[in-house]
């Protein structure tokens, strides 16, 4: 629609678009092809909509069987990244969270394929970890510590399978007993277990 006469309400129209930055007008198009595609693909969200609910349900499910297997075996429990992360809060309250960090730092250590990244990673865990009085100490022996102080000359992907052997003993010996008999795990087993017998009943 186009008119030259005065007072065209075609032509004043013009005019105030004529008048407003570019910008506007950008997002104004902008969000206009953003509310077509959305009018017109109704069915796309509710796709996906329903496949967040499975993978979600997929997911509850898993984490379900996850808590009931960490009482079968401390080895289950270091597998599962949740299992590790609910264990890590535990041993927060007990104060001895540096036994697991020191273990992780380990199994981290040991992919390090560089060889100046291997001297350096493993000065680095020793000072925070190992030597005596050093700021997040595990609880190790002095025979262990001295041994572990002598591979740091020639450092390894092993170097600190000892000392490891030793935390990681000490932790399933000692905190994951509690660990199992705490009251977090109690009912985080209570409820994998009723979401699991709640499952069976549906089926």
């Amino acid at each position: 629609m186009s008119c030259w006469m005065p007072g065209c309400p075609a032509l004043s129209m013009c005019r105030g678009l004529a008048a407003l930055p570019i910008t506007c007008l950008e997002r104004a198009k902008d969000l206009k092809t953003r509310l077509g595609i959305l009018l017109h693909k109704p069915e796309l969200g509710h796709k996906t909509g329903s496949s967040s609910k499975l993978q979600l349900g997929s997911r509850r499910r898993d984490s379900s069987r996850d808590v009931l297997e960490w009482r079968e075996s401390f080895d289950q429990l270091l597998k599962s990244k949740s299992g590790v992360n609910a264990f890590h809060t535990f041993l927060k309250t007990e104060f001895s969270e540096e036994n697991l960090d020191f273990w992780l730092a380990c199994e981290d250590f040991k992919k390090t394929r560089s060889k100046a990244k291997l001297a350096s990673k493993a000065n680095r865990i020793f000072e925070e970890f190992v030597q005596s009085e050093a700021p997040r100490e595990v609880n190790i022996d002095h025979e262990t510590r001295e041994i572990t102080r002598k591979n740091l000359s020639g450092a390894t992907s092993a170097c600190f399978n000892e000392a490891q052997a030793k935390t990681r003993t000490l932790m399933e010996k000692d905190s994951y007993p509690r660990f199992l008999k705490s009251a977090s795990y109690q009912d985080m087993s209570k409820q994998a277990a009723s979401r699991g017998s709640s499952k069976r009943s549906h089926t």
